[in-house]
């Protein structure tokens, strides 16, 4: 596919500043999926904020409430006889504990002396470039240019950063090591310093818990965002260890060891900084704390061993050759007529200058940036053999972040994958898959226990130990069993892209069926022939029950029962992919499917989110859980329900567009999935809101980004870039797996200009769209393999079938009209399990 010209702003990827980070909002992040650096590109001295994704605090318990199980049919009942307050009361004793806490890794402190403090302000600038997934730092002090490039290497496991000068002998300073939860910093030899550690023990809803020799009280905030306690008991908690190891080059390179835990270099022509990390963490289900104190050391250190040998660009260029090509799958440029108001004061621009003056130009070189900083951030956080990019990726800097950094999944781990498959990352998927299928071996027990069912069940919040009880707390978030269906779709949307058939047989349908397995047994009939969850809630927001009194736990909501509808048919479907398997099962699946209570219309002209029209006393609620079954799923389509649809988007309306910047996401890929290109990119302006990096505060209704791009909820929350990253997508290419709509939500007259290839759709296709003018210019194809379904291509109110093949992969191309102009049967077969579904336009 051709390019389409010149456009008003021609800006690489990359996040740039003219000063140093002096919050932490304001650093630049690198990652390896399992590794994280937050760097701050000071020049007298720099801080380069470390995480390792396993460490948690806690570690395997029993969080199972045998009570909730005696308390069910109570609060069944209470809900059937109407009083609501009372069965939302009485709730709260069916609950267990909160989740554990991530934890902090520790900082690499480098100080380069006073000299350095006489550095040409006019001269520096720090940048993440997202093609090379690498942070560089220059600035001059009087004729000497120095550099700092920093990346997170994901073949060798290893943080990795190289210090220059463009004079010989112009490297010196000094490194520490340093923790939060430090047990012991000291230097080996003149060239490693060897830090261990210790998390927390537990967290147990503010009690101290037996055997706690050490307590550390950390302030937070309300239930919600994870109040509570964080004990530390040396005996429980899991060891890690963090290495780093210095090389300098130059005749007159000196590096030694000045104190126990000091490394200083003197006269160096440049110098190389490698850190390598472990901890004692071996899986969900086994004591982190007992292993040996020496064992994350020797891991870490076998770690550093691997690259002995290397040269930094040796690194480099292993680390390209792993990154780039999944990065470079997408490409997107929007280009428009409007001529970019910049600040005259200014000759050069910062990534937060240009946030700031998006409201004036509306940047298109922006929107992409940030559409791309989603793809990086997901490449960097989460990767085959990683833990799940949790409620901040893999970048924290406290010992209680907010929420606990737990993955929340009522919304906000979920809403971290929406991308995945669209942007062409499916194998960043995999760490989702992986706990899922941890979330089933506990959430079977909690099933058991808690309700006296079959299958497994999940609620609103997880950790890497799996938790699958209710945490602590108000029911109104607590007490909502729908998380594990929700994330099942994420398997089955992962066949949908790939139709990788012994993906689904071996590794999704099990999961599947033993989540169904349990909802089939926790719906009741509502006394109207219809099948319902209760006791039921709408994750996070409360109602005023007909008595005038507030309460959360009613039976059948809305959200309920779209996510069952999606995940029985999803199952239906998968049986009948694998050959009509389980047919007992999914005729059963297939009479509840009939019976969900379907979605109502309220007196309002919305859609209800409650079964009743209870009174609403937050109607701007940051929350848009009734709207499931528009996005992310797939029962409310404007062709095929049109009407209820229509009340979406009034429930839309009424939401209004303010909220954090997750909630934002979530509203722009709604726009984009009723259609409606103006209120979607009216929310994609919403989104380029700055928020100061001092502010930390928890905001409801203040969202936008910070100036390093990080999604501001207040506080960060990384969940907003990758919604933000899916919703732009979703505005230019949606599927089903029979249809491919082109352009559906395209703001023309914003983006008048623009092409993207390599976004993905259902049925293991890639596409490249050309638009001119805001009207299709061209759209090429690509199906990895063969069918003789119907899928018809859509662009406006034109529309064309595919033709059917039983060859793959093919390649169509069609004009703007939808003409077809060329098809070729491509001669390799993309190998493997489709994970590489890219194809050059």
């Amino acid at each position: 596919m051709e390019g389409v010209g010149r456009f008003p702003e021609d800006e690489e990827p990359v996040v740039r500043f003219f000063e140093p980070a002096q919050h932490w909002p304001e650093a630049l992040p690198v990652g390896s999926g399992r590794l994280g650096a937050m760097v701050f590109g000071g020049v007298e001295s720099e801080l380069v904020q470390l995480n390792e994704d396993t460490l948690w605090s806690g570690g395997p318990s029993d969080w199972n409430n045998p009570r909730a199980r005696e308390l069910l049919p109570q609060v069944r009942e209470l809900v059937w006889a109407g009083k609501f307050a009372e069965a939302t009361a009485l709730s709260r004793q069916m609950v267990g504990p909160d989740t554990q806490v991530y934890q902090p890794l520790g900082d690499l402190k480098l100080d380069f002396g006073e000299a350095h403090r006489a550095y040409d302000t006019a001269s520096y600038e720090r940048q993440l470039d997202l093609s090379t997934a690498t942070t560089i730092l220059n600035y001059t002090i009087d004729d000497t240019a120095y550099l700092r490039q920093t990346f997170a290497s994901y073949p060798h496991q290893i943080i990795a950063m190289r210090v220059a000068a463009s004079k010989e002998a112009s490297i010196s300073f000094s490194a520490k090591l340093d923790s939060q939860l430090l047990q012991e910093a000291r230097t080996v030899g003149h060239h490693q310093i060897v830090l261990t550690g210790q998390c927390p023990g537990g967290r147990n809803g503010g009690r101290v818990l037996e055997g706690t020799t050490t307590t550390t009280v950390t302030s937070g905030g309300s239930d919600d965002n994870g109040s509570g306690l964080l004990q530390t008991t040396a005996a429980k908690g899991m060891l890690f260890a963090a290495i780093l190891e210095v090389k300098v080059v130059g005749a007159s390179a000196k590096v030694e060891a000045t104190d126990d835990h000091t490394i200083s270099v003197r006269d160096a022509d440049w110098a190389e900084l490698y850190i390598a990390a472990s901890s004692s963490f071996r899986g969900p289900f086994k004591d982190a704390s007992s292993a040996q104190e020496e064992e994350p050391i020797e891991l870490a250190s076998a770690t550093l061993r691997k690259i002995q040998g290397l040269s930094f660009d040796e690194l480099f260029v292993a680390h390209l050759a792993d990154y780039q090509p999944l990065f470079h799958r997408v490409s997107l440029r929007i280009g428009n007529n409007r001529c970019l108001k910049l600040d005259p004061k200014k000759k050069r621009h910062s990534t937060k200058d240009r946030v700031l003056l998006f409201a004036d130009n509306e940047d298109p070189a922006l929107v992409v940036l940030l559409f791309q900083f989603g793809r990086y951030l997901l490449i960097a956080s989460s990767r085959p053999g990683t833990f799940v990019s949790n409620l901040q990726g893999v970048w924290n800097n406290q010992l209680y972040p907010a929420w606990r950094c737990c993955p929340t999944l009522n919304i906000n781990l979920e809403m971290n994958y929406w991308h995945a498959e669209t942007c062409n990352l499916p194998e960043c998927h995999q760490p989702l898959f992986d706990l899922i299928a941890d979330l089933s071996v506990t959430g079977a027990t909690t099933a058991k226990v808690n309700y006296g069912l079959g299958g497994w069940v999940s609620h609103h919040n997880a950790d890497i130990w799996a938790q699958t009880a209710p945490v602590a707390g108000d029911p109104v978030w607590a007490l909502w069993p729908m998380s594990g269906a929700w994330l099942c779709l994420h398997l089955w949307e992962h066949y949908m892209f790939s139709l990788d058939k012994e993906f689904l047989r071996n590794q999704a349908f099990p999961l599947l069926k033993g989540c169904a397995d349990f909802f089939l047994d926790w719906l009741v009939e509502d006394g109207n022939g219809n099948l319902v969850t209760n006791p039921s809630t709408s994750p996070e927001h409360h109602f005023i029950a007909p008595d005038g009194r507030e309460a959360s736990v009613s039976y059948g909501s809305t959200m309920d029962m779209a996510i069952l509808h999606d995940l029985f048919s999803a199952i239906i479907s998968a049986a009948r992919v694998l050959g009509g398997v389980e047919k007992e099962f999914v005729n059963k699946l297939q009479s509840a499917i009939d019976r969900l209570l379907p979605p109502k219309i309220g007196s309002d002209g919305c859609l209800m989110e409650w079964v009743k029209e209870f009174k609403d006393p937050e109607i701007k609620h940051r929350h848009m859980s009734h709207l499931f079954g528009v996005y992310p799923g797939h029962s409310l389509t404007p062709q095929t329900t049109p009407e209820l649809c229509e009340a979406a988007a009034n429930s839309m309306i009424k939401r209004g567009e303010i909220g954090p910047g997750w909630s934002m996401a979530w509203k722009t890929a709604l726009w984009a999935r009723l259609w409606n290109s103006a209120h979607a990119y009216s929310m994609v302006k919403r989104m380029f809101h700055l928020i100061e990096a001092s502010e930390t505060h928890e905001l409801f209704d203040g969202g936008g980004v910070y100036a390093n791009l990080f999604n501001a909820h207040p506080p960060f929350q990384i969940d907003g870039n990758f919604g933000f990253t899916a919703a732009i997508a979703e505005m230019l290419f949606q599927s089903d797996g029979h249809n491919l709509y082109v352009l559906p939500a395209l703001p023309a007259r914003q983006w008048r200009d623009g092409f993207v290839t390599g976004l993905c759709g259902r049925g293991a296709i890639t596409v490249g769209i050309r638009w001119i003018g805001g009207n299709l210019e061209e759209v090429d194809i690509q199906v990895e393999k063969g069918f003789l379904d119907s899928r018809k291509l859509h662009y406006k109110d034109k529309v064309v079938e595919l033709p059917k093949t039983t060859a793959g992969p093919m390649y169509y191309e069609f004009d703007g009209d939808l003409n077809l102009r060329k098809t070729t049967v491509l001669g390799n077969p993309i190998a493997g399990n489709n994970s590489h579904r890219c194809v050059v336009l």
